[in-house]
């Protein structure tokens, strides 16, 4: 897929509506963490150097089409002013005379902030005449929220019905990677899945048969397969409904020429706490009082071995309980040896959602592989082979 970008359209003079993730975390009035502030900087300051005046929409919670003071928008103006170096300027909503006054107002090198679109009902609808309202106060829709792609919305999606649009840099990006990893990869490709469950996970592995040649199962998905395969997990998380998919799984892969990786020897704990009381054993001889919580150096050491062996890597998920130490070690192990590999350029490394972007950071290694996706929900239905609405109107 070929999609347009900003080098494709003239901003000069040109009021720019720019679809940014500004959904931060915060404690009372202060930003406590930036990315997502910092990674939309490049787009604003292309979008400046082009001569465009950036006006930026963003949703912020879920305030389901009210006024939600706690889910303004204005909580981030300073922290995106400190990011920036730029003066920032605030309109308390996102559509209305006040809005296209501000837009006016704007000074050359300034940025527009417009109050949370999620305060209309139009928002989330998708409502046609909402978007023809937004689009009002620009004259170019800039997309550069691949976190929200996966919605169709007035400012994801129907914002194109109306402006020229473009993807922006973060956008850009993100689509270049994400089919470097699995549009048109180099093999071998590898993907690492964790997580707790199966069941959140059955249309990503279902689609990543077809697509890749190895998939690591880590995390409390592992103990579904091995428990699948007849194993003991002892007081593990596990979803026992679920053996018979976790076979079928086993089934499909072999038939599409795609190992599956599980653990060979894990690491247990009868409590899950920080610090317990733990040992090593064989992933078929899990004691009947003790909990999996992690996988062992034998395992990790295979993971390792297939990391090496491939050119391209995917990884959605933790491989074991990576909150608590010391059940980090497998995720963290295998995150470094990623990253080297990645460093030596003997691998194209590309991560994302939640758990996996807080663990890899936790590891220390998640700024040194080829690309970490800050988006959840729009990764994960990028992995499981859905189209994307906010990518689709990218098309060219």
């Amino acid at each position: 897929m070929t999609h347009r970008s900003l080098a494709d359209i003239d901003l000069s003079g040109k009021n720019t509506l720019i679809r940014v993730d500004l959904n931060v975390p915060v404690d009372g009035s202060r930003v406590t963490d930036d990315t997502r502030i910092r990674r939309i900087l490049p787009t604003v300051e292309a979008v400046i150097a082009g001569g465009g005046k950036p006006v930026l929409l963003a949703h912020f919670g879920r305030p389901k089409g009210q006024r939600v003071a706690d889910m303004s928008l204005s909580v981030v103006v300073d922290a995106l002013a400190a990011a920036s170096g730029r003066t920032v300027r605030f309109a308390e909503d996102c559509i209305g005379e006040a809005v296209a006054a501000a837009v006016a107002a704007l000074g050359q090198g300034e940025i527009l902030l417009l109050e949370n679109t999620r305060y209309h009902a139009g928002e989330e609808k998708n409502d046609p005449e909402f978007a023809g309202t937004l689009a009002a106060n620009g004259d170019v829709f800039v997309s550069d929220a691949f976190s929200a792609a996966h919605r169709a919305h007035a400012s994801t999606v129907g914002l194109a019905d109306h402006l020229p649009t473009v993807a922006g840099l973060g956008m850009d990006a993100e689509l270049t990677a994400l089919g470097k990893a699995l549009s048109a990869p180099e093999r071998p490709v590898v993907a690492v899945v964790g997580g707790a469950k199966v069941s959140t996970k059955l249309d990503l592995i279902g689609n990543l048969l077809e697509k890749v040649d190895a998939v690591v199962i880590g995390g409390g998905m592992a103990n579904t397969f091995l428990a699948a395969q007849g194993h003991a997990v002892g007081t593990s998380l596990c979803e026992h409904d679920m053996l018979d998919t976790a076979r079928d799984i086993m089934t499909r892969a072999k038939a599409a020429n795609c190992d599956i990786i599980l653990p060979t020897d894990v690491v247990v704990a009868e409590t899950f706490a920080a610090n317990a009381p733990n040992r090593t054993v064989p992933a078929t001889a899990c004691p009947d009082d003790m909990m999996i919580l992690d996988a062992g150096p034998k395992s990790v050491a295979a993971i390792i071995r297939c990391f090496e062996a491939s050119k391209t890597l995917v990884w959605n998920g933790p491989l074991g309980a990576f909150e608590i130490e010391p059940f980090d070690g497998a995720t963290n192990a295998a995150a470094a040896a990623a990253a080297g590999l990645t460093a030596s350029g003997a691998l194209l490394s590309v991560a994302g959602g939640g758990d996996t972007v807080a663990a890899l950071n936790a590891s220390g290694s998640g700024d040194k592989f080829s690309y970490v996706s800050t988006a959840g929900g729009a990764f994960l239905e990028w992995l499981e082979g859905k189209a994307l609405p906010g990518v689709a109107v990218l098309e060219a």
